[in-house]
Parts: structure tokens; C-alpha cells; sequence
């Protein structure tokens, strides 16, 4: 991927480095501790109140980021159901009837169905005229007519995202074990992320990376972690195996969007949430320069908002 050469320097890692290389003269009762040789070191605390005002502006963000859980807007908690519920629908542009949907998303749970189906005609996915539910004009998919139609669909839709977030916008996938960004829709004043180590390699520390590695069960993301070890790529990024899994397995909400702050490049931060139908694991994520990071909060809520919509035109 394109980038500019030259990246902000982080001197808290280099210093660390440092340090790591002289201790390494030393014996090892002499040597000092470092916080990712704990156990489970504890999370980084945001700036004290009292403090935070002797911060560069863009620390004083990330600091108020670090205090404030991001909330996944109020939609299905289940939402595999509630995107191939719309799937079904957009696909039909003379609706279905309940018992129609029931049959071609094979959710056979009455009351799983009710709820959907009015919490998606509450925030106007669907609407409902004579017992036959329809998708709003802009959500219908139009039959293909060419082999590149979906990909052309695909490229439109993360150019609009794009567009409405003002930041660059990434569609990724894990296929076959892997880590892969399948597109990235950016622009001059929106440019995509310097990929100076490989997202392969990466994805511990990236908000894409930890967006699929948190859709994994245990069992796969222990295996990916044996296959890409977790290395320190700036002084944010989170190493140590135990405290990873920990954050990958104890977030609140499926769908919450996930966070990495300066965790891949110093710079930049970005977010992500889950886009997934089927068996398929997928997500969204965005990427913003680290003087935009007031922005992120409410551009990760509004791509949690647009991740049922654009499943319909993407393919992962």
C-alpha cells in the first residue's frame, strides 16, 4: 500500500527499546521490570483529569477515548438473523410475508422473528403493507446483469461510507486463517493506512485484525495467535498473549465497534465492526489521522449504524 516514508516517531517505544537492549547486558535479578513481563499487566489509564489539560490536543482525545466505552447503537444483539432477514427481503421486491421469511432465513423462532422484524421496521429498514414485509427503495439489491455487477456494488457502496465518515473505509475478511483486507475505498484527503508491516502479520494490533480475531471461538484464535506471535509495534500495542485474549474475549456487546489507538502506527487510529452473514467472518473498519481522533466515536457509530445496510451490496 501507498504512504508517505516518513512516520511519527514514537519515542516512548524507542526508549523502550533502548532499555531493553541494555538490560540485556545485565544480569537478570538486575534487570528492570517492564510492564508486558506481568502477569496481566493492567490496562493503560487515561490522563487524570487534573493533568489532561497539559496534553497536546490530540493526547487529550485519546485520553477520553481510553475513558469512554463505546456503546453499539440499539439493534438486534443476534444480528446474523436481522442481515439475513434483510437479505431475504431486498432480494424479493414484492416483499415476503412473515411465514415466507420464516421459511428462507430457517429461523424457526417465533419470537426471535417478531423482535427482528419490528425493531427493522422501527429504524426503517423494512416497512410492512398488507402482511408482505419490503425493504425502503434505497435497500432493494437489483438483479445482476454482469460478472463484475457485485464488485462494482461493493466498490460504490465503501466509496459512499468513504465519503459520509471522511476517512478511508476497509473490507475485511478471514479466509483460510488469514487476515485479509479484501478492499479499501480512500481518497487525497482520506488516505489509507501506511501498511509498513504486513496486516497478515498484524492483526493484534490493528482494530480490523482484533475485529475478526474477536468473531473467532477460543480455539481459533489461540491458533492464529501460535501462528502470528504478537510483537510490539508501538508503546500502545498490546503483546503479551494473556492480556490480548483478555480484551478479545471480554468485550460487552457482539457488535460493539473495536478500537486500536495508535496500537498499529503511531499517528493514526482507527475502528471496526463485525459485518458477518452465514458462516462467514467479516468486518468494516476505518482509519482516521490521530488529530481526527475526536471523530472516531461517532464515526465507529456511524458505520455500526450502516454495517446491516451495506451487507446487502458487499460480499465477504
Amino acid at each position: 500500500m501507498q504512504g508517505s516514508p516518513h512516520r511519527p516517531q514514537d519515542s516512548l517505544f524507542y526508549a523502550e527499546v533502548r532499555a531493553a537492549l541494555t538490560s540485556a547486558t545485565l544480569p537478570r535479578s538486575s534487570r528492570p521490570q517492564y510492564a508486558h513481563d506481568d502477569p496481566l499487566p493492567a490496562a493503560q489509564p487515561s490522563a487524570s483529569p487534573r493533568y489532561a489539560s497539559a496534553l497536546p490536543p490530540a493526547e487529550r482525545q485519546l485520553s477520553r477515548a481510553r475513558a469512554t466505552t463505546l456503546e453499539a447503537p440499539s439493534r438486534p444483539s443476534h444480528h446474523a438473523p436481522a442481515l439475513a432477514l434483510l437479505q431475504a427481503v431486498a432480494r424479493n421486491p414484492d416483499g415476503l410475508t412473515r411465514a415466507q421469511i420464516s421459511r428462507e432465513v430457517n429461523l424457526s423462532d417465533p419470537l426471535l422473528l417478531q423482535e427482528t422484524l419490528a425493531l427493522l421496521c422501527h429504524e426503517g429498514h423494512l416497512s410492512v403493507s398488507d402482511g408482505r414485509y419490503v425493504t425502503a427503495a434505497e435497500y432493494r439489491i437489483p438483479p445482476l446483469k454482469e460478472e463484475n455487477d457485485q464488485s462494482s456494488r461493493s466498490r460504490r457502496a465503501l466509496d459512499e461510507l468513504r465519503a459520509e465518515l471522511g476517512a478511508a473505509v476497509y473490507l475485511g475478511r478471514y479466509v483460510d486463517g488469514e487476515v485479509d483486507v479484501a478492499d479499501c475505498a480512500d481518497g487525497p484527503q482520506t488516505p489509507r493506512v501506511n501498511e509498513w508491516v504486513d496486516f497478515r502479520e498484524a492483526a493484534h494490533a490493528t482494530a480490523l485484525g482484533k475485529c475478526l480475531l474477536g468473531q473467532l471461538d477460543h480455539e481459533g484464535r489461540m491458533d492464529h495467535l501460535s501462528r502470528h506471535k504478537p510483537v510490539r509495534l508501538t508503546s500502545r500495542t498490546i503483546a503479551h498473549e494473556r492480556r490480548l485474549l483478555s480484551v478479545l474475549e471480554g468485550r460487552q456487546a457482539d457488535d460493539a465497534p473495536v478500537l486500536s489507538l495508535q496500537e498499529y502506527a503511531i499517528g493514526t487510529v482507527c475502528a471496526a465492526v463485525p459485518l458477518s452473514g452465514g458462516t462467514a467472518i467479516g468486518c468494516l473498519a476505518l482509519s482516521l489521522p490521530v488529530e481526527h481522533a475526536h471523530r472516531l466515536r461517532s464515526a465507529a457509530q456511524t458505520l455500526s449504524l450502516r454495517a446491516p445496510t451495506l451487507l446487502l451490496h458487499l460480499e465477504i
